[in-house]
């Protein structure tokens, strides 16, 4: 296996993923998300051997009053997660954020997942809620950058 490299993508490059690994077990198959598109946000993924295994999407949005990145559409290849892949295009994507000036990367993460981010410097945040287009238990995790 070559190491993992960290891409650009685009909003669209990152939809078979989302399809595949965030919408594979919910009522919606809907991959687009109007944030895609919003004025400072990017897409990252990482590639090995030539395929993508897992994305990222970083959206400038507020969080509690406070300047901050959202993190959505984090998604990796299901026979490859628990690998670190994951981690590793997480860890890229909090350091552009940092390198940028930014302090507060925070995320609506799936209840399944919240041990993923906590092992990342996250907190779990508030009360957990059921996500409206996926039908699951989801919490805000944040994670201050400084």
């Amino acid at each position: 296996m070559s190491p993992p490299e960290v891409v650009e993508l685009t909003a669209e490059q990152t939809h078979p993923l989302r399809l595949a690994v965030l919408r594979f077990d919910t009522p919606t198959k809907e991959v687009v998300f109007a944030e895609d598109t919003w004025p400072g946000a990017w897409h990252l993924g990482l590639r090995v051997d030539s395929q993508l295994v897992a994305t990222s999407s970083w959206v400038p949005r507020d969080h509690s009053g406070a300047p901050a990145v959202q993190l959505r559409g984090m998604a990796t290849a299901r026979h490859l997660q628990g690998s670190g892949l994951g981690g590793v295009l997480l860890e890229a994507g909090c350091g552009r954020v940092r390198a940028a000036g930014g302090v507060l990367v925070w995320a609506r993460a799936r209840d399944a997942a919240v041990p993923f981010y906590v092992g990342h410097g996250f907190v779990v945040q508030g009360e957990g809620f059921v996500d409206e287009a996926t039908q699951l238990p989801h919490h805000v995790v944040v994670r201050d950058l400084r």
